[in-house]
């Protein structure tokens, strides 16, 4: 297997003065790594693997896999293997002869190329299919076939496109198990696309966070959950999103923060207070499982009661959505909590003040 090093790599379509999709990326996947590249729609991850892979020109910066920089390196003497959203099989040709198909271009002995395939195969629980037809198959073991015809080449890299977006979301957390347990046998480097938080953060050894071209951030899904760099990051990972709120921090008696207009008021640890000093705004993040019912524990004077009234609320079977204003401010609790209110209720909430997030209320990095 293989490292891959990008060094401020960058793309603008259109001429030097033109589009900038992916503004200097800096990253290195070490061999064996399982890395994610996430974020929305037209963030420029698509466009960092096609560079990788060969598919994309790179306008500036190096890119290295194994060692060797192959910015001007075709794609078929990269050592690569690239799976796509959209399988991209043969429909006239067998399971096994897409399989194969790459195998036979390079002119490989027959006999090497049927084991190939058997071995793929046997991985990916595909033996019984190989004499079908891909419009014969489901949508997941379409899957495991593109899955398969980039195995058998045994490449340095596997690179993955959104590979699971056209799957139902029952065989999506199918996959997802399939490819990680591949990953783990196969302990090839893998670069995987997705603009889906929930599949980047239980596959990824490390995730890549891309917002407009740029790096938001590098690190494990837990780093990224709990000590996000910046407010971007902080409401892309976890679902439900995290809450903002735009306020001040007070400092009489018990430090408090304090939102636009009055309400909510949050008591803050010393500790925590003390990141923001000397900032008069400052934007509070908060995510919905940090929030709880009053009726499900002790109210205290270090978790005081917000007072809110009670908007939705969205029952998810051995957990719900509580959707709430208090004062201005719209605010979301997760709870498990067995007598849910009804729409209209005025309640309490406590939030767990050692829990927040604070960030500049101007550039957004995190306090």
């Amino acid at each position: 297997m293989a490292r891959v090093t990008l060094e401020g790599v960058r793309k603008v379509y259109d001429g030097a003065h033109g589009h900038v999709a992916v503004h200097g990326v800096d990253l290195d996947v070490t061999d064996g790594e399982f890395v994610v590249l996430v974020g929305p729609s037209g963030c420029g991850k698509s466009t960092t693997l096609r560079m990788i892979a060969g598919l994309e020109s790179i306008t500036a910066g190096k890119l290295s896999i194994g060692g060797r920089v192959v910015n001007d390196v075709p794609p078929k003497d990269r050592d690569i293997a690239m799976v796509f959203q959209n399988y991209a099989l043969y429909p006239h040709m067998s399971v096994r002869d897409n399989m194969a198909f790459a195998l036979k271009l390079r002119k490989l002995p027959k006999t090497e190329i049927d084991q190939r395939v058997r071995e793929a195969a046997e991985v990916l629980g595909l033996t019984t299919e190989l004499d079908r037809l891909p419009k014969q198959l489901s949508g997941g073991q379409r899957q495991r076939v593109a899955v398969g015809r980039a195995i058998v080449r045994k490449p340095a890299v596997f690179l993955f496109d959104e590979p699971l977006s056209n799957l139902d979301a029952k065989l999506r957390v199918q996959m997802r198990r399939e490819i990680l347990a591949l990953h783990r046998r196969l302990g090839a480097t893998t670069i995987y696309v997705t603009h889906d938080q929930v599949e980047a953060m239980t596959m990824g050894d490390r995730i890549v966070v891309m917002s407009a071209g740029h790096v938001m951030q590098v690190d494990t899904p837990e780093a990224l959950y709990e000590r996000p760099a910046n407010r971007f990051v902080a409401g892309f990972i976890g679902s439900p999103a995290m809450i903002f709120l735009k306020g001040a921090i007070t400092s009489n008696g018990t430090p408090r923060f304090v939102a636009d207009g009055g309400e909510p008021a949050i008591a803050l640890p010393a500790g925590v207070a003390a990141r923001a000093a000397g900032s008069r705004e400052v934007v509070l993040g908060i995510r919905p499982e940090h929030l709880r019912l009053g009726s499900e524990g002790p109210i205290t004077a270090e978790q005081p009661a917000l007072d809110a009234t009670v908007e939705l609320v969205e029952p998810l079977g051995g957990e719900a959505l509580v959707h709430v204003r208090a004062g201005g401010n719209e605010l979301t609790a997760k709870t498990r909590a067995r007598e849910l209110p009804d729409v209209g209720d005025r309640i309490q909430l406590v939030a767990d003040g050692r829990r927040v997030h604070l960030f500049n209320a101007e550039s957004g990095e995190a306090m």
